[in-house]
Order: C-alpha cells, then structure tokens, then sequence
C-alpha cells in the first residue's frame, strides 16, 4: 500500500512515510486506499466471523491482524518485533487497554503506560517502527523528531526515543498551557538524546512553528550537512495514527467477548478531541468495518470543531481559552486535514486550497456536499462547570474516577444519549489518568480539600479518594531532578533547534 499527501500527488511506502513524519508540501499522509477486515464482496457472515476471532485475541495479537493491512513493507517478523518490544511490562495490565463499565457508559482506559496517557498506544511503538523504516530506506543520517505537545504527546514521545540509538527528540511545549505533573514529567525526562523547550506561547503557536521547520527547505539543507534529517512524533505522523486504530477495536471485542454485544451489533464511541487524530483512528476503524453507528467528538470550551461539525464553518479566529483540560486547548485541529481531504473526494488541489484558507484567512468553509459526507459524526462541547459536575456525579454514583479530558467525553456522551435516546453502547476513550490532573480532579469531587494544597498533597487525597494506586510515573517525579529549564520565544524556535543540534 502506498500512501499520498492530502496536498500533492506525492506517493510513498509506509516507511518512507513514518520516516518523513510530514510531507514535504507540507501535506499529511494518507493510505491510498482503507483496507476491509473482509472483502466488500463477502457477506455480513463473513465479518461477524472476524469480528468473532477478534474477540479471542490478545491486544497483541490483534495489533498485528490490523496494522499488516496498512504497513505491508514491513515484513511479519519486523511488524510482530516491533509490537512486541511496544506492548509489554511498560504497561501496567496485561490487557494493555482496560474496557470498564460504569454508570451505563463503557471506559476504554488508555492510560496504563508508562507516561499515564493515551500517547503510550501509539509512541510505545513508533520509536520502533521508525528505526526498522530507517533501516529499510538506507537512511545513514541522525533521525531528529521534532514535535510539539500539549502536554501528553512530548512525555510519551521522549519517553519512547529516550536513548534509541541514532536518534534525538527535542519536545516543545506551552510554558503557561500544561498541568504541573506534566510540566514535572517533561521537565525530569532522561535520556541523553532528548530536550524539552518551554515557549512564550500556546500550543497552536508551537505547532505551526513546528510545521514551518519541516517547510524550511534551508534548514533542512542546512541539517542534513550536518547529518540530520527531521521526522514528527506528532499524530501528524502515520506512524502514529494506524496503531491507535487498535484500541478502537479491541474495545468491541471485548464487548463481544463479555457478551455485551454480538459480532455485528453497532456500538458508538465519544473522544475527547483537540488535534483531532484519536477520532480520526476511530473513523478509520468504522471505515474497515468495525460497526460503529456514531462517532462523538467532544470539544472543551475552546470548541472550534463542534461549531465545524454544526456548521461546516472552520475558523480558528477566536479566543484561546486555557481550561482544565490542556491537551484539548487546541485551535487548530491538524488531523482534521486528513478528513477534509477525504470528504473532498481525494483531491489534493482543494484541499490544499483549504488549508490555505486556513492559514493565511484563518478559517475554511466546506461545500454541502462534503458536509453531507460528515454524517458519522457528531460534535459536541462541554463547559467547565458540567465537566466537574460530571466528574463529581460519576464518583458518587460509582467510586469511579476520570481525569479532565475523560470528563469533557463524559459529559458530552451523556448529553448525547439524553437528547438522542440512543441507546447503542456508548464507549468513551478515557485518555489520562486522573493522578495527572489531581488538582482539577480532587477540586471537582472534593473543592473543599484543595486550597493551600501542594500538587503532591492532592495526589495524595486523590490517592484516598480514589482507592487506585499511585502510578510509577507519578512516584516518579516526586524525587526526579530538573533536567530541563530551557525557554524560547516562537520566533527563536528554529534557532533554539540549531543550538540544541549544533553545539553538541
């Protein structure tokens, strides 16, 4: 299978694409085609079949049934290595991503790795895959991945690269727009090979900085005479993106395996969305043939995507709000490229014309054509205020305990279900472990016990509120010296790569 750009009729093989992170148009890679479990022709027997054998799988094991079908230059043995080396005692459960039923909604936890997020899935195999695709490509030069996060993506990436031989990994990220714990875990990462910059600036500015490095034709002619090629980690690359379709369905096996539901049945899945990639991978899913009857993308306050699916309006000119749930504080959604060229029906000029749009006006409007094509989905935003009073409500029904970013899907989920009567299981990806928002969880549950409170004293109420273990991660850090202070304006971030690069 090759894969295109969304803004060019480039065409490369999956390594290659995992190895370049983004294309050199600037576009995103995409499959050409989205393999079926089972072929078009056969009939539904032959995917409930499947969708059975699914079910009797390990996470493992189905990692590999999937990804063969979209990294077919990998062979077996390179593609059961890497998922072997990625899903194994980093993870604190051997089921790698719990499904946990509560208060009518199904969790699928994706925080059991070593970073306590959903990053893990995906970035516990990308270092992997990116050394095996270098080897194919013949590429001799140091692989840099540079990447910008919003708080999850930079810990889970380094934590992936920490001292992988022939590559470094520099992380930038919102001095003022992440939680303490994850400025703490970014800020105590080891690793030889890995550098973290804070910036005067939010996420979208880190990003878009990030993006134009990778444009800089210069700079790149600049590094590789310096034996560096650039790469991402960001979910812009799709090396990321197809390992995260996993998750999506080893939920419903489980659900098939538990007897919730049949091979067959429809289930609907709420993400919590910034960037856009987590619900893209379920999209996917639902294209392969996973029966997924709606997909519900749940935005925080800074809800540019909601009034995209209610719209067909993009438009990032607004007020950039920091809330509780930082990795959602996004405007502009860079996965959401990969949908646009999809409902555009493939072509690379419009959707480049959009993106254009987007970066020189600062918004897009789609046609009603392609809005048509949108009909999966469903968009929906939570406050502040409903996101802890959902928090709150979980926890005394249940015990259960959810982070920010699961709270705002939570909410979302609920309201969706109350107003539509849809009564198909709803599993809602669960993208954080609360311990990494304790402050905002413990002021949702109990506010009373927050003031004058250390991060580390609320874990520890959290800890007693919760009944669930303090995670490595988390212990981690308490002792953990500070290994990097670096802070950079936007408009130094090129020159802040070249002296982290250069002047070793």
């Amino acid at each position: 299978m090759n894969y295109k750009s969304t803004r060019s009729n480039l065409e490369v093989k999956a390594s290659q694409a995992i190895l370049m992170g983004l294309a050199p148009d600037g576009g995103l890679f995409v499959p050409e085609m989205i393999p079926k479990f089972v072929p078009e022709n056969e009939d539904k027997t032959a995917l409930k079949e499947k969708l059975y054998a699914f079910s009797q799988m390990t996470y493992q094991e189905l990692a590999y049934e999937i990804m063969k079908l979209y990294l077919d230059d990998f062979t077996e043995e390179e593609l059961k290595t890497c998922i072997a080396n990625a899903y194994d005692s980093k993870f604190d459960t051997d089921v790698i991503a719990p499904l946990v039923q509560k208060d009518g909604l199904f969790y699928l936890e994706l925080f059991h790795g070593s970073t306590i997020a959903f990053k893990d899935m995906a970035l516990s195999i990308l270092p992997h895959l990116m050394t095996v695709s270098a080897k194919k490509n013949h590429e001799t030069r140091k692989i840099v991945i540079l990447t910008a996060t919003s708080g999850d993506t930079g810990k889970a990436a380094m934590a992936g690269f920490q001292d992988v031989e022939g590559t470094e990994i520099i992380v930038f990220y919102p001095k003022d727009g992440v939680s303490e714990i994850q400025k703490l875990q970014m800020a105590t990462q080891r690793g030889e090979n890995t550098h973290v910059v804070a910036i005067r600036g939010n996420f979208d500015d880190a990003q878009t900085a990030v993006k134009k490095m990778f444009n800089d034709k210069e700079m790149a002619k600049e590094l590789s005479e310096h034996g560096i090629c650039l790469s991402s980690a960001n979910s812009i690359n799709i090396g990321r993106l197809v390992p995260q379709i996993v998750y999506y369905v080893y939920a419903y096996s489980q659900l098939v395996k538990t007897g919730v539901i049949m091979p067959g049945d429809e289930i609907n899945i709420t993400v919590p969305t910034g960037n856009f990639g987590n619900i893209l991978a379920a999209f996917y899913a639902k294209l392969m043939g996973l029966p997924v009857h709606r997909l519900v993308c749940a935005s925080n306050e800074n809800k540019v995507l909601y009034d995209f699916f209610r719209t067909g309006d993009y438009d990032r000119k607004r007020e950039f709000i920091l809330t509780s749930s930082p990795s959602m504080d996004i405007l502009i959604s860079s996965n959401l490229e990969r949908l646009i060229y999809r409902i555009c029906g493939n072509d690379p000029e419009l959707c480049r014309s959009f993106m254009n749009d987007l970066s020189g006006n600062g918004s897009y409007v789609i046609t009603d054509e392609m809005r048509e094509r949108l009909a999966d989905f469903v968009g929906g935003f939570a406050s502040e205020e409903e996101n802890f009073e959902g928090i709150a409500d979980l926890y005394r029904k249940s015990g259960y305990v959810i982070d920010t970013h699961t709270g705002i899907a939570n909410a979302v989920s609920r309201r969706y279900i109350r107003d539509s009567k849809d009564a198909i299981p709803m599993v809602v990806a669960s993208t954080a472990s609360p311990y990494k928002f304790a402050a905002s969880v413990v002021g949702a549950i109990s506010p009373d016990q927050v003031s004058g409170k250390t991060d580390f004293e609320l874990i520890d109420i959290l800890h007693s509120l919760s009944n669930v273990e303090e995670p490595n991660a988390i212990r981690d850090i308490r002792t953990a010296p500070i290994r990097h202070k670096i802070v950079s304006d936007v408009d130094e971030m090129p020159d802040t790569v070249r002296r982290i690069l250069m002047e070793k």
